[in-house]
């Protein structure tokens, strides 16, 4: 699916994002929003394998906690310069995700959600309790800044904004070019139904193995960016509970679109940051407004809107149709 308004729409989401810290000087706003572009990054992975695929992998946040250990274990501990740890945190996410896909994926719809459930509890106990390698309840504290030319550092929240906003339009350019070529198609071939895509020809295997693999490098590249802003580390991050907070984001947004997913993790954080007033009864106020979104638009704000638009088409096309018939009956 494409953006609603298509390439401006993009463009101008494009200059909203790169004018965002020229219109506001509060740094907090800054580091809200870089904090959402983290997430809305590894929210696009999830997207990729549950929206797309048709597979919802309970275990998203422990890889994107094994991107962030990963770079805070090597900085910290062995003195490797960041970006040489964020490079190194892709073969570290290939060599966990290949067996842990391979095996998961020979489920299918719950059996596959509940197997990947308990996989991401067992990531979690073993950074929680590996004490020598993960620093176990202490965490890891002092991860350093991403470095620039010269000595800069992404230390400031202006730097790090446009740091993490940069990657994050890197990720949404592969997604777009990805979902809209013909692998894309082949996701939403085996979304459909397993027996239609064998049908086509796709080696369903190996095609759910890659969404997948795609899928927790996203994960595991927003949990390394993640660890060089935040610059401290503790279990929680590969906590369930981020994974349900990204499928809210994919909810909200709209599942099985790339818009969706960025709009949902921007939107909510914000909500909930305007409701910070209500401390504990923000809640009373979020859930209900979720629940009515879930109820009254399924699709979410991006996928309601889309389909919104294609029955505006049908219907417009269907009228031209008629009334060139009609002519045609006059003439």
């Amino acid at each position: 699916m494409r953006m609603p308004g298509g390439r401006s729409g993009w463009f101008v989401l494009f200059v909203a994002g790169l004018v965002f810290p020229l219109i506001t000087h509060n740094d907090y706003y800054l580091t809200v929003m870089a904090t959402a572009y983290v997430f809305a990054i590894s929210t696009l992975g999830l997207n990729l394998i549950t929206g797309y695929t048709g597979q919802y992998n309970l275990a998203h946040a422990a890889f994107m906690a094994i991107g962030a250990y990963t770079v805070g274990i090597l900085t910290v501990d062995y003195g490797w310069p960041f970006w040489l740890a964020f490079l190194a945190g892709c073969p570290v996410i290939l060599v966990v995700g290949i067996p842990l896909g391979w095996l998961s994926l020979r489920l299918k719809g719950h059996y596959f959600a509940i197997f990947t459930l308990c996989l991401g509890l067992i990531l979690f106990l073993v950074i929680e309790k590996w004490d020598s390698l993960t620093h176990g309840v202490v965490g890891i504290i002092g991860v350093p800044p991403p470095p620039f030319f010269g000595g800069f550092e992404f230390a400031s929240p202006r730097a790090t904004y446009y740091l993490v906003f940069a990657f994050l339009c890197v990720a949404v350019w592969f997604m777009l070019r990805l979902v809209n070529s013909l692998v894309g198609r082949s996701f939403v071939a085996i979304r459909n139904g397993d027996e239609l895509a064998e049908a086509l020809g796709i080696n369903l295997a190996r095609t759910k193995l890659l969404s997948f693999l795609i899928s927790v490098l996203y994960a595991g590249l927003s949990g390394a960016l993640y660890a060089g802003f935040v610059r401290f580390l503790s279990p929680d991050i590969a906590s369930e509970m981020h994974t349900f907070e990204m499928t809210m984001y994919m909810l909200v947004g709209g599942l099985g679109t790339v818009f969706g997913p960025l709009l949902g993790s921007i939107l909510v954080p914000w909500a909930t940051q305007f409701m910070q007033a209500l401390a504990d009864y923000r809640f009373v106020v979020f859930g209900p407004l979720l629940i009515l979104i879930v109820i009254f638009a399924p699709n979410g704000i991006a996928g309601s809107y889309l389909a919104w638009r294609a029955r505006r088409a049908a219907g417009l096309s269907r009228g031209t149709a008629s009334k060139t018939e009609e002519e045609a009956r006059r003439a």
